[in-house]
């Protein structure tokens, strides 16, 4: 059963095994960008001790009150703003679904639980919505808005499935469908993506985008440990916090997330990857021919594909760029 759902959840054939080292070797890798910015603001502990001290400073933090959680949503508005100037210089096609920044409703909120997105209507008769749950203040920091509003507005999930939606010609499953490592997959490239747009000026901030970035190269390892080699619970815990600045709160909310969906966790990294080496080969290939904007249309214009499809379709495009004018 866990095997088929890596295969549904990532649309590749990889093992357990093979998922459970990249998550180990990803987490070596982001650890070390980590230190880098940690040495820049001048903390000199270590990096688990660093991951303490951003979990607990307060100015990481609004306060546990409605101006508080007010003062949270106005700064995810603010950053999506700024993304919303830069989008025409690195994508073609834009949404035209409006997007929302909302608290979570009352009835389903939950402590630390993870924001999201809600898809517009294909009509556009309701908005794109953003929401995040902000009934503990604690489990929301500050440094880490920024990758996430990007993660779940603009250029992330917002962009990804409001185009699909607007997209004509294609069978209607095409423009309705989602594979997770494409919509999670392009979710995660988009939090990176915004590091080259000039985003992240500020150095916590630009640690929020590992610290996202750590947090999904962890699920690697913890579905897997979790499904595939018998981990407990407090096991999965215990890694997560020594190898991520996310709060505790927030920590535990997850490790239950993935034990009760067994393999979706695992998607978002991988399909983040397979983006970042399509985009890379086709900038090696076409050199001053590669565009942004070109390639993020042929990756979102298609709608929500499995990757070996994203693949062929990208490949495909490249060798269009390359074949002499007629």
């Amino acid at each position: 059963y866990y095997n088929t759902m890596l295969n549904l959840m990532t649309t590749t054939e990889m093992t357990a095994d093979q998922i459970h080292d990249l998550g180990l070797a990803e987490v070596a890798r982001i650890k070390a960008e980590m230190e880098t910015i940690k040495t820049a603001v001048g903390f000199g502990g270590t990096l688990e001790e660093f991951f303490t001290f951003m979990r607990n400073e307060k100015r990481f933090f609004y306060p546990n009150t409605d101006a508080g959680r007010e003062e949270y949503l106005a700064l995810a508005r603010t950053y999506l703003d700024g993304m919303a100037r830069k989008l025409p210089e690195y994508f073609g096609i834009l949404p035209k679904a409006a997007l929302e920044v909302r608290r979570v409703e009352a009835f389903r909120e939950e402590p630390g639980g993870a924001q999201h997105y809600m898809s517009a209507t294909p009509d556009g008769s309701r908005p794109g919505v953003f929401y995040a749950h902000l009934s503990d203040m604690s489990s929301m920091s500050i440094y880490q808005l920024e990758s996430i509003a990007f993660h779940e507005g603009s250029p992330g999930h917002h962009m990804q499935i409001s185009i699909a939606q607007e997209l004509t010609g294609l069978p209607k499953f095409r423009t309705q469908y989602g594979y997770t490592a494409f919509s999670e997959g392009w979710g995660l490239y988009s939090e990176a993506l915004a590091k080259e747009m000039g985003f992240y000026t500020d150095p916590y901030s630009d640690f929020g985008r590992l610290g996202g970035e750590i947090w999904r190269a962890c699920r690697l390892v913890l579905d897997t440990g979790i499904h595939s080699r018998g981990w407990t619970e407090e096991q999965a815990v215990d890694y997560f916090m020594k190898n991520s600045p996310v709060p505790e709160g927030a920590v535990r909310s997850e490790v239950r997330r993935y034990i009760s969906s067994p393999g979706q966790a695992t998607a978002y990294k991988i399909g983040m990857i397979a983006i970042q080496k399509l985009r890379d080969e086709a900038r090696a290939e076409l050199g001053e021919k590669f565009d942004y904007r070109a390639f993020h249309d042929v990756v979102l214009g298609g709608g929500s594909v499995p990757l070996p499809v994203l693949e062929a379709r990208v490949r495909r495009w490249v060798e269009t760029q390359k074949a002499p004018a007629q």
